[in-house]
Order: structure tokens, then C-alpha cells, then sequence
């Protein structure tokens, strides 16, 4: 009976009055509202009316708009009761910049407002200034004149109290990044503003965009002190979002940090407390997080405990319940009141009974647990006779938990009901967010379990659409949208939804930064491309130094750290002042104000593909391993016979037999053909009969693949058969595999890291380089003796450090491989940099590095890290130069080449490894990391090499494999694309008993479009084929 006065309670609350009241908030009572429709950029206006210096008096106001792909906010709004003139004098002494104006003044479009034309003193830069009055309230709207559309539309929000509709036409960078835009507005509001929007991003399921905030803000207010900060705070919930994020190794890291604090602080103890818990659950480890839970506190307050669903944090935790008067707001009330401490304590208590609620039912306890969930939910609603609105994710988490349970029952009328009130109460909390994408996956998942199929895939589709083209799209409900990709995959008629569907799946990493570059060479002109160039090497510059200014926040504050401080601040707005200026430029091109769309159709990617292509893409959500195939006329879609657990293993079996380090060294063991058989069978035994067909295979890896070539899969069995067969001889090798039917010997194959990210590189323009070949390698030792290095990698540093070991330096890579494959292109139109040359800062300052369309590194690859304990920072080993001069051309270093390549080769160890997550941020990039290809891969790409040959493993040096594998590149490659030219230089290796174990040949992996021609001239007619 009770859980049928719940329902009733639920659906009368979902359409309060306060429910509504929150979400259509007058624009004038909000810290900030977005503008912007999905046909431009979206901009954020932000409250500053409490630090408005050109105030007079109470009821004087002012935003500032802040602009994704600008660090500096790109206009402002003033209000005032005084006159017009006056309010612009008060203005004018607080602009950053002064400005000068022209007499004429023109009509604004918005009636009894006029437009004067001005511009920056000091630089040649357009400004805006827009002046009126209404209902007698004297408005000024001012800004840079390119961002006239988002200031426009700003005062407009301002004077309905609503938010505006229009398009904001601006230059734009960046593809769809959310995190770096979130990044930007905390680091232009105020501490305690900026709190508020992290808890309200998460509150409407914006995961990414709350991690943002809570990191900035962490940053930012390094060593500062009063306007509430609470380092201890920021840096919970970083490690909170990260968890969630499934980012669970640096969250540990950072719940670590955040324990040394110890700041004895009772709200961050027990907030630690609860995030830890729900971090353990995010790891499936119910019994830890209950363990956790019931660890004594050590400062007295009431007991409280937020619950979240992956994420989720509640708005009573998240505005610290005894907050200030600054931020109680948040709680959302119908009134400001307040709460009192015996309501806090109520919700807290809720908020703990549903934790235990979920754990109990986790753990199989079905009556503790609706007993739990139950007095939960009616203590959360009692408060205020339930006008707490902004407590709605968790009634709404509480309602999804009881029809898990009345659904396990049998209760299928009462499951289906609570999951339709909770999908009612987010609908008008938090409409068009992941929160009600969330609820729409949770019912539908419900809905196909119970046959109702029509509705659910209404449901699958809109939460598809709104998801298509954000990053990170479906953090936390991957679970509930698998059963989704399981109905079109059995569905031949679906080929198109589930095409569509697979690309909310996309990783943030190598393809944003693959969709910047095809963003970047579409400007059609140099002074387009370089004006790109410079405003995301700014940006990213912006990020490194603050990265460097928050740690010089956590060091002892001396003179002359605080000298430090102040010159990093004044370099960071002069570059801050840069990039803007740079950004307003941009904007006279066109094509860089246009907005791609948001998710590619199968026939867009058909339109691009030649006759003798396919493209196969591996989906694996929730646990599920989907792969579709697509060539220019068919399609097809099936699940694989394996789960996420099984492929990790099959993948684990055969890298075991290619490399492994043991004992201080690599070891190759005779390869794993059996596995290799039988992993071929899973994924592509449904189209084997139509990969016969084609010439080459674009594929799009996912999960273990990522770090597997499948040029190496055993096609057929009969290979299988001779090998086994051959090795009961007394006097067999078995490490010959010469005569293997690899799925790579008749079939060029590339790697694509998304759909979009291959249609944007097969459309790129060829490099306009006037040199053919850059050869770079044979790093100068640092000792008095060399030794021939076996593998092109790093050697472990035994004490422990993150610095690699001198030795390192010590068994340079022949330069052999560069001067053959120099000889091959012709010595006239190519350079070799080697020895003493070849170093970091000799490269980063090689002005015409750009003149080369093929670039050839040569050396050790350094990607895993110098010990365990490390960060993986990728870097390629050099010889040491002067002026600060490390040895290494390190991972973020390589984003601040400006290449013009069609392809870089990086012939050197593991170089299609990741870099982490941490050096990523340093780097100044602000997605992926953590993942294969996104390390040494990305950053070469994001330095604009359009295709990029990297090593899943050591590259051996024995029999000369490895020159001989790229210097067959060169012999083979004139008039060949380059997938074909790296298959027809594999195959001399695989036809080769020495050779033939994959080891040596399969271990490079062509990112890109391998379609393109790796050097001009005739082909070479000749053909190989395997020893009879």
C-alpha cells in the first residue's frame, strides 16, 4: 500500500508549482543562462552584478558573456536606473581596454536602443556598443564587435527576463567540447559562482562539464584564501567525477590528495565519506562501500550521507549544507529561507537510507531494501511538504531503485509506473539533459524487457538524437542502452539506426583532435590555417601555464614564489588578450563559422568510400561486442559471440606471444596462432565472404582492439592445421609461420578512430609541402661507449623516479633505415637530421618543418613510463641540445610543431600507445587520455600530420626487421597508397621463416586514411605472394 501512496505523491509533486518555477527561472534571478542555438556556438552569460565596480547602487546589474573558444569574456550588459550618459561613464574606467567611438550613431535592431560603432585604442579590433532604455531602466551592451550576435542576444535574454532564441555566428575551433568551455566559464566567474555551476552541471547529468568546473576551480584557488574556498571541497569532487567517468585510478590518486589534506572540516569528512562509498559502488564493491559508510568520523555533526547514481550528487551535499549565505541558494527553496538544522539532518537521512536501500538490493535483500527506499523517499518529501524542488534526482533515483524491486516481484504495471514519475519529475526539472536521457534509457530498457517494443525504440531514439555530438554522452546509462543496440542488431532492416546510434559512442581523445585538424586545413587559405593554428596553440599554451600557476598555489608562498605567481598571471592574460584577438580575426573567414554536424549518415560515409572499400566498426557497450560492416552498397550488423571480459583475454593471450617483459627484457614466445584463429572467427567469420571481396579494410577499433592489429588474425583453419602439423617434426621451428593465410596478406588494411574522423581525413587536402622526406633519428650517446640496441624502447629506471635513465641515451637506433630510405625518395628532394643535429629544440625550431609531406622518425619510442608508479608521458629520444634541452621530444611538445604531412612514421617502440590522463591536462589538451592512440598518435596529428604509422609493441631490430619492414615502405610504396605499400612490404617479412612470426612484421598500425598515395611516380608491377 505504501509504495502506492508513493506514486501518487511522486506525480502530484512533478507538476508543482516549485517544479516548474525551478526550471523556467527568470533570466534576471539566474547566476547564469546559455544562449545560443545548435546552428552556431553556444555562449554563457554570467552574473556579475556582486563585483561590478561601475555599480552606484543596489539596483545597478551586470553580466559578462563568455564565449566557447575564447579566454576572456567577449562582451558585457549593464543596467542602471540612472541616466544613459552617466551609467557610461562609470563603465568607462573598469574596461579592460579603452576604447574610442565614432559621433554616428546607427538603429539598433531592438527598438529605442542605438548602435555606435567603436573600436579598441590600443589594437586595430571592432567594438560594439549598443545603448537604451526601457520600462526606465538605462541598458549598455558592449563588446568586441565580431561577437556582436552573442551580446546581442544577451540583452535581448535581459530585457524579456527569458532566454532569447538566435543564432550566435562565430569563429569556432574546436569541434564539440563542452569540457573546455565549462573550463572557461569557472575560470571567469567568481569562486563561489563557479560552485554553483559545477553542482548544477551535475545536477542535469552534465558529468564532463562538472568535472570541468570542480578542476578550474581547484586550480584557480590554489593558495587563496576567504570567499569560501575550500580546496578540500573541490578536490572531492574531482575524484567523485572522475569515478564516474570510469576514470577510477585517478580518482584514487585524488582521493589520496584530498586525505592528506585533513582539513577537520565535519562537511568535507563526511562528503569524502559518502564519495569514496560511491566510488566503491561505481566498482561494483557493494560490501567495501557499506564497510566504508560505517567508518567512525572524527569531527561531530549530524550524520549525512549523499547517495548518487554514478555521478550524481545531490543538491543539499552539494551546496555543503551549512553553507553560506552565498551559495544556500542552491538548494533551490520556494523561498530563501534557510533550513533549518533538524530539515537538513532529514534529507541527510534520506539520502542514507537510499545508499543502504541499493546496497541491500545489490546484495539480493529485496524487503530490507524497499523497506529503506520506501521511508527514504517519504522522509526526502516530508521536508517542506516536498518543496525542496531541487531534490528531484534524488526522488527521482529512489523511484527507479523501487520498480527495479517491484519488477523483480512480478509488479510489472506498479515498476513501469514509478519508472514513468521519476522520467516526469527530471522532464521538467532538467529537460533535454543526460539526467532525463537517463531516465527515457532506464524505461525503455524496462519497456523491451516487457515486449513493448515501439515505445521503446521512441524512446532509444530520442535519447540517440540528443546525445549525438556531446561528448561523453552517455556516462552512467551504458547498461541501460546495450538491451537497444542488441533490438537493431537483430533487426536487417536497421542498419542505418544502428549506424547512426554507434557514433554516441565515439571516445573523446584522437578523434576530437582529428576533427580539429580536418577543421583546420578546410580554411582554404594560409592566413586561415595559421590564424587557426595560433589561436588553439594559445589556447592550449593558456591551459600549461595554468597548470604551473596552481601548483606554484601549493608551495611554501616565499618572495619569490610570489614573484612567480604574479609574472605567470600577467603571461597568461597577454595570452589570454592574444588568443581573443586572434579568435575576432578568425572570424572574417567564413568557413570556420559554420557548425559541422552533428553525427554522419551512412550514405555520407558510403559517398566517401571507393568500390574496393569496407569499413568495419567495433561497438562494445555494457559488456555487449557489436560490429557492423559497411561497404558502397550493403551493410550488415551482428553481435559477437564474446563479451568485453572474453576479448580483453583472447587479446591478453596473443600479445603474450608477441612481447613481453620479463626479467629486464623483452621476450617473444611462439605465437598464439590457435587464438589468433579463433578471434578471427568471432569478429569477422558473419562478412568473411565479403572481405574476400575488397582491397582494403578501414577499421574501427574498440576496447582490447585498440591495442591488437588485426592484420595478424588467422584467416582460415587450413593454416592453422599446417603449422600444428609442421611442429611435431623433431627438427621444426616454431617460429616459423611462413605461408600463414593472415587476414593481412591480401588485404590492405587502416585504422579509424571514428566514422567521422575518416570521412574528414579522406576529404583533407593532399600536404603542400615542396619537399618529399624529413628523416630524423641516431641520437647522439651521452657516454664514452655505445651499445646496438635490440628494441626501439625504454628501459625501466630501478630507483624508482620519474626520470629515465641516462643509459638511455646510451644504444642510439642506426641511422641505416633513414639514409636507405632517403637513397629510395632521392636525395634532392629530402634532408636527413641526425647525431648531433638531431635534437628537441632543434626541431621545435626548424621553421620549415612544415615543407616536408613525409616525415620519418627513427629512434627509441619512450610511452610506458619510467616506472610503475609514473605517469605515462610519451616522448621520442633525441640528442641533447642547448638551451634547456631534455633529450626527449615529449608528447606535448609535438602538438606545437606545425607540420603540413601526409604521413609521419614513427619508427620507434609502442608508439601507438596512450599518454595518461594527467600528462594529457598538462599538455594543455582537455579531453581523452588514458586509451591507446591517444599518446604520441593524437599529438603528431595535432601538430598536422593527416595519417600517422605507429607499433603496437617493441620494434625489433633483430634480422634488421624493422629497417627492413620500413625501407620495403619506400621500395614499394612509389604509386601505391600507403596501406598498400606497408602489405607489400609485410609480406617479405611473412614469407621469411626468420620473419614470419608477427612479431616482426604485424606490429605497425597505419591511423588515417590509408587510401592516399605514399609516394609519386609509377607502381612497381611486380607482386609477391607466399613460398610454395
Amino acid at each position: 500500500m505504501r509504495l502506492t501512496r508513493i506514486c501518487a505523491i511522486s506525480l502530484a509533486m512533478a507538476t508543482s508549482p516549485a517544479a516548474v518555477f525551478a526550471q523556467g527561472t527568470p533570466t534576471l534571478l539566474r547566476d547564469s543562462f546559455p544562449i545560443g542555438n545548435s546552428d552556431g556556438i553556444l555562449c554563457q552569460v554570467q552574473d556579475r552584478s556582486i563585483e561590478n565596480k561601475a555599480k552606484k547602487n543596489m539596483f545597478d546589474r551586470s553580466w559578462a558573456v563568455v564565449c566557447r573558444d575564447s579566454a576572456r569574456p567577449v562582451g558585457f550588459v549593464y543596467s542602471s536606473r540612472s541616466r544613459e550618459q552617466d551609467l557610461l561613464d562609470r563603465i568607462a574606467p573598469f574596461r579592460a581596454e579603452p576604447i574610442s567611438c565614432t559621433a554616428n550613431d546607427a538603429q539598433a535592431s531592438l527598438s529605442g536602443f542605438r548602435h555606435t560603432a567603436c573600436h579598441l585604442t590600443a589594437e586595430p579590433v571592432a567594438y560594439s556598443q549598443i545603448v537604451g532604455q526601457q520600462d526606465g531602466v538605462s541598458y549598455v551592451a558592449e563588446g568586441l564587435a565580431a561577437y556582436d550576435s552573442a551580446t546581442m542576444l544577451a540583452l535581448k535574454s535581459i530585457l524579456q527576463d527569458t532566454i532569447a532564441d538566435g543564432k550566435i555566428d562565430v569563429a569556432s575551433t574546436s569541434v564539440e567540447d563542452p569540457f573546455a568551455f565549462a573550463r572557461v566559464q569557472a575560470a571567469t566567474l567568481k569562486p563561489d559562482q563557479a560552485l554553483a555551476e559545477g553542482y548544477r552541471r551535475n545536477l542535469s547529468g552534465n558529468y564532463a562539464e562538472a568535472a570541468a568546473f570542480f578542476e578550474t576551480l581547484q586550480q584557480r584557488t590554489s593558495g587563496m584564501e576567504g570567499e569560501d574556498i575550500n580546496p578540500h571541497e573541490y578536490l572531492i569532487n574531482r575524484a567523485l567525477q572522475k569515478s564516474n567517468l570510469g576514470e577510477f585510478a585517478e580518482a584514487d590518486q585524488l582521493f589520496e590528495q584530498a586525505r592528506a589534506l585533513n582539513d577537520s572540516d565535519p562537511v568535507t569528512e563526511r562528503l569524502q565519506r559518502n564519495f569514496e562509498a560511491i566510488h566503491l559502488l561505481n566498482q561494483g564493491q557493494f560490501d567495501a562501500a557499506i564497510e566504508r559508510i560505517n567508518i567512525p568520523l572524527e569531527t561531530a555533526l549530524v550524520e549525512h550521507i549523499a547517495l548518487t547514481e554514478r555521478l550524481q550528487i545531490t543538491t543539499p551535499i552539494a551546496s555543503r549544507i551549512n553553507g553560506s549565505v552565498r551559495t544556500r541558494n542552491l538548494l533551490g527553496f520556494v523561498d530563501e529561507t534557510k533550513l533549518s538544522a533538524q530539515e537538513r539532518a532529514e534529507i541527510i537521512d534520506a539520502q542514507a537510507l537510499q545508499l543502504l536501500g541499493t546496497a541491500e538490493r545489490l546484495r539480493g535483500d529485496r524487503a530490507a531494501a524497499r523497506n529503506s527506499l520506501i521511508s527514504a523517499y517519504n522522509r526526502a518529501i516530508a521536508v517542506r511538504d516536498g518543496r525542496v524542488t531541487s531534490i528531484a534526482r534524488l526522488r527521482a533515483q529512489t523511484l527507479a531503485e523501487l520498480s527495479l524491486l517491484a519488477e523483480a516481484d512480478g509488479s510489472m504495471t506498479e515498476a513501469e509506473q514509478l519508472l514513468r514519475d521519476g522520467l516526469d519529475l527530471l522532464s521538467i526539472q532538467y529537460p533535454e539533459t543526460r539526467a532525463v536521457n537517463g531516465a527515457k534509457a532506464r524505461l525503455a530498457a524496462f519497456l523491451l524487457r516487457r515486449g513493448k517494443d515501439t515505445e521503446a525504440r521512441r524512446l532509444y531514439g530520442e535519447v540517440v538524437d540528443s546525445s549525438l555530438g556531446k561528448r561523453s554522452a552517455i556516462s552512467g546509462m551504458a547498461n541501460q542502452l546495450a538491451p537497444y543496440f542488441r533490438l537493431l542488431a537483430a533487426d536487417e532492416t536497421a542498419t542505418d539506426q544502428f549506424f547512426k546510434a554507434s557514433q554516441i559512442l565515439v571516445r573523446p581523445g584522437v578523434a576530437e583532435t582529428q576533427a580539429v585538424l580536418s577543421r583546420e586545413l578546410s580554411g582554404g587559405t594560409d592566413e586561415a590555417a595559421r590564424l587557426f593554428r595560433q589561436s588553439t596553440n594559445l589556447a592550449r599554451n593558456i591551459e600549461r601555464l595554468r597548470m604551473r600557476f596552481a601548483a606554484l598555489g601549493k608551495i611554501e608562498q616565499t618572495a619569490s614564489v610570489a614573484g612567480q605567481t604574479q609574472d605567470l598571471a600577467s603571461e597568461i592574460e597577454a595570452l589570454e588578450k592574444s588568443q581573443q584577438f586572434t579568435q575576432v580575426r578568425l572570424s572574417e573567414f567564413p568557413q570556420y563559422r559554420v557548425v559541422g554536424d552533428r553525427f554522419l549518415s551512412l550514405d555520407e560515409l558510403r559517398a566517401t568510400m571507393q568500390p574496393n572499400e569496407a569499413y568495419m566498426r567495433m561497438a562494445i557497450i555494457g559488456g555487449d561486442i557489436f560490429m557492423f560492416y559497411t561497404d558502397q552498397s550493403a551493410a550488415k550488423i551482428y553481435r559477437v559471440p564474446l563479451d568485453e571480459a572474453g576479448l580483453d583475454s583472447k587479446v591478453d593471450t596473443i600479445r603474450a606471444s608477441i612481447s613481453v617483459f620479463e626479467n629486464g627484457r623483452n621476450v617473444t614466445y611462439p605465437f598464439d596462432i590457435k587464438a589468433a584463429r579463433s578471434l578471427y572467427s568471432d569478429l569477422f567469420a558473419p562478412v568473411s565472404d565479403r572481405i574476400a571481396g575488397k582491397k582494403h579494410l578501414i577499421f574501427e577499433p574498440d576496447g582490447a582492439m585498440l591495442r591488437l592489429p588485426i592484420n595478424l588474425l588467422v584467416a582460415d583453419d587450413a593454416s592453422v592445421a599446417r603449422y600444428l602439423a609442421r611442429i611435431e617434426a623433431p627438427d621444426s621451428d616454431d617460429f616459423d609461420f611462413a605461408g600463414v593465410n593472415w587476414l593481412g596478406r591480401d588485404l590492405d588494411i587502416s585504422t579509424a578512430v571514428s566514422a567521422r574522423a575518416f570521412a574528414d581525413a579522406r576529404r583533407a587536402p593532399q600536404s603542400s609541402a615542396s619537399h618529399q622526406y624529413l628523416g630524423l633519428g641516431r641520437n647522439q650517446p651521452v657516454f664514452g661507449s655505445t651499445k646496438v640496441a635490440a628494441v626501439r624502447g625504454g628501459e625501466q629506471n630501478d630507483d624508482g623516479t620519474c626520470q629515465w635513465p641516462l643509459s638511455q641515451w646510451n644504444s642510439p637506433i642506426s641511422d641505416s633505415e633513414l639514409r636507405e630510405a632517403r637513397s629510395l625518395v632521392g636525395a634532392e628532394n629530402s634532408e636527413l637530421i641526425t647525431g648531433a643535429a638531431f635534437t628537441d629544440t632543434g626541431i621545435l625550431s626548424k621553421d620549415d618543418i612544415n615543407d616536408y609531406r613525409i616525415l620519418h622518425f627513427a629512434t627509441h619510442g619512450l610511452v610506458t613510463a619510467p616506472s610503475p608508479s609514473c605517469p605515462a608521458k610519451p616522448a621520442l629520444v633525441t640528442s641533447f641540445g642547448n638551451n634547456g634541452s631534455d633529450g626527449l621530444l615529449a608528447f606535448d611538445e609535438i602538438f606545437d610543431l606545425k607540420l603540413d604531412a601526409d604521413i609521419i612514421i614513427l619508427s620507434a617502440c609502442d608508439t601507438a600507445g596512450k599518454a595518461s590522463i594527467q600528462v594529457t591536462r598538462e599538455a594543455g589538451v582537455s579531453s581523452g587520455g588514458g586509451t591507446a592512440l591517444d599518446g604520441l598518435v593524437r599529438s603528431f596529428i595535432g601538430a598536422g600530420g593527416r595519417s600517422v604509422l605507429a607499433s603496437h609493441w617493441p620494434a625489433p631490430d633483430a634480422f634488421r626487421a624493422t629497417e627492413r619492414l620500413i625501407n620495403g615502405l619506400f621500395s614499394d610504396g612509389r604509386g601505391h597508397s600507403i596501406t598498400e605499400a606497408l602489405r607489400l612490404s609485410q609480406l617479405d617479412l611473412m614469407n621469411d621463416p626468420v620473419t614470419s612470426h608477427p612479431f616482426y612484421w604485424a606490429g605497425f598500425a597505419l591511423i588515417g586514411d590509408g587510401a592516399r598515395t605514399f609516394l609519386p611516380g609509377a607502381a612497381n608491377v611486380a607482386t609477391k605472394s607466399a613460398p610454395q
